[in-house]
């Protein structure tokens, strides 16, 4: 069960919280995202999560691999949040975990009772939405708090108007 959200009217601000990965469609999520906490006057956290399995090599390969793949990943949040603050003029949070993504999501969000709302990006795939939207739908219990789905198909002029 999820801690009690810190509303507007107790001192809190709405947080869009927005996945950033190597898909495609992570960029739709971080623009909605962005563009939603700044219509509402919330404010807006990429997660990016490195999956620690990946780093179970050799000793000192696995501590190399593991740089990296932070080094690459600090990178990418880095320039999501220049792209968004140059777009829409809103600062992002980011934040680096390490772990299973779903897990990591619902830690952060028990841990930041401003995060009010979830949102990803349906991949146009034909082989389905995406891993995280698959992994948040079939979790087997219900989200502790408002999931958007965004379809990867938005044009920013889309995204706009609906925010």
């Amino acid at each position: 069960m999820v801690s009690k959200r810190l509303g507007r009217d107790a001192g809190g601000r709405r947080k869009f919280l927005a996945v950033v990965d190597e898909t495609p469609e992570c960029g739709r999520a971080a623009a909605y995202a962005a563009r939603r906490a700044k219509a509402s006057g919330g404010a807006v956290v990429f997660l990016y999560v490195i999956d620690a399995a990946d780093f179970t090599q050799w000793l000192g390969v696995g501590d190399i691999m593991r740089a990296e793949a932070e080094e690459e990943a600090q990178t990418r949040l880095s320039r999501l949040a220049e792209d968004i603050r140059t777009a829409v003029g809103i600062e992002a949070e980011t934040i680096l975990r390490e772990g299973k993504t779903a897990d990591e999501i619902r830690t952060l969000i028990e841990a930041d009772r401003e995060i009010a709302i979830l949102v990803l990006a349906a991949s146009d795939a034909s082989d389905g939405p995406g891993p995280l939207v698959s992994a948040v739908a079939g979790s087997g219990s219900a989200f502790p708090i408002p999931v958007t789905i965004v379809p990867a198909t938005l044009s920013d002029e889309e995204i706009e108007s609906l925010c």
